[in-house]
């Protein structure tokens, strides 16, 4: 039988794992930590115990790991044992790490599990065994290291304040993987030159980094585009808590997606194109207005739309308390240690 003591120290230790969490996002990541502030409710600290996971395994096969003197195998068998960690969170519910404890009190929460978390970590391990992709390697690539990180998002917003997993419909989480893969490949444009010359790889099928031309450039750009428009018409059939976040995260790689097509590609192949902080300020301050003006009509829509609003639900989509423009502005800013290779 648990007594008091220990059911107040389990909770002391939630919340330090959470605050870890969000630590580790205001660390290395300024557009996400912005967008997560759009965030209501319980789903801005469960989707930042989410990302804090993807970060530092991210770390293992990318940064921190070689950078501390770790040889490949080291790597690997890092890799290796943080992802057995992670399943044994998954079935117990604690671990030692304060992250993957983090992320495995949410995934327990919102449905989360192995046949999401397997796949991500199979393309982690790609990373250590690849330098370039064929259509299929990349196209498995593309779904465990990143739609399956949209999924795992989309599980933490249709769960949303409901005491038990809630599945998301079907749309939305072919919305998610889109939006997830667009992510994903406007990434890999915008560091063609860093990771051909500090990793040694090239992600795009059949593309030489150092020989991008327009025409190439402009036919990655073509289908992450179609991605970004899939996913960005599912968007107002999510629930209130999250909407204003992920058109604020979509938003910002359509702004991405648009420098990079007016960036001549020999630029791109040696320069990292980015968005200055003040834009992404605008971008977050318009996501939410337009999120908030969508609000209305989400009882409304048909059954196919993927998510209408119980009586409860529209009640919980009452206003409260969101970032001051002041407070957003503050967000888009970059941290101290900021570096090129964090995201967005």
């Amino acid at each position: 039988m648990t007594s008091s003591l220990e059911t107040h120290a389990a909770q002391v230790y939630h919340e330090a794992a959470s605050a870890a969490a969000a630590e580790v996002i205001r660390r290395y990541s300024t557009s996400f930590a912005l967008s997560t502030r759009l965030l209501r409710g319980p789903v801005r600290d469960r989707v930042r115990c989410v990302y804090a996971l993807v970060r530092v395994a991210d770390e293992i096969v990318d940064g921190a790991a070689a950078g501390s003197g770790l040889s490949p195998e080291q790597i690997a068998a890092s890799l290796d044992a943080y992802e057995v960690a992670v399943e044994e969170a998954l079935r117990s519910g604690f671990s030692s790490d304060l992250v993957i404890h983090a992320f495995a009190r949410t995934a327990r929460e919102t449905g989360i599990g192995t046949d999401l978390t397997r796949p991500f970590f199979a393309s982690m391990r790609m990373d250590l065994e690849r330098s370039a992709h064929t259509p299929e390697s990349f196209s498995r690539y593309v779904h465990g290291s990143a739609e399956v990180v949209g999924l795992m998002c989309l599980r933490v917003f249709a769960t949303d304040r409901s005491a038990r997993p809630v599945a998301p419909a079907p749309e939305l989480a072919a919305g998610a993987r889109r939006l997830g893969a667009a992510f994903q490949k406007v990434n890999f444009l915008r560091d063609l030159h860093a990771d051909a010359e500090a990793r040694g790889r090239s992600y795009f099928p059949g593309l030489d980094p150092a020989r991008l031309t327009d025409a190439q450039r402009d036919r990655l750009l073509d289908d992450i585009d179609e991605d970004l428009a899939a996913a960005r018409e599912v968007v107002p059939a999510l629930p209130g808590s999250s909407r204003a976040a992920v058109l604020a995260a979509h938003d910002l790689f359509a702004e991405l997606s648009s420098r990079l097509r007016a960036t001549p590609a020999r630029r791109i192949r040696t320069h990292r194109v980015r968005v200055p902080g003040a834009r992404k300020a605008c971008i977050a301050a318009r996501a939410l207005a337009r999120a908030r003006s969508s609000r209305a009509s989400v009882g409304s829509r048909g059954a196919g739309s993927g998510w209408r609003a119980s009586a409860g639900e529209r009640a919980r989509e009452r206003p409260v308390a969101s970032p001051s423009s002041a407070e957003v502005w503050r967000a888009s800013r970059p941290p101290p240690c900021w570096r090129p290779t964090a995201t967005a």
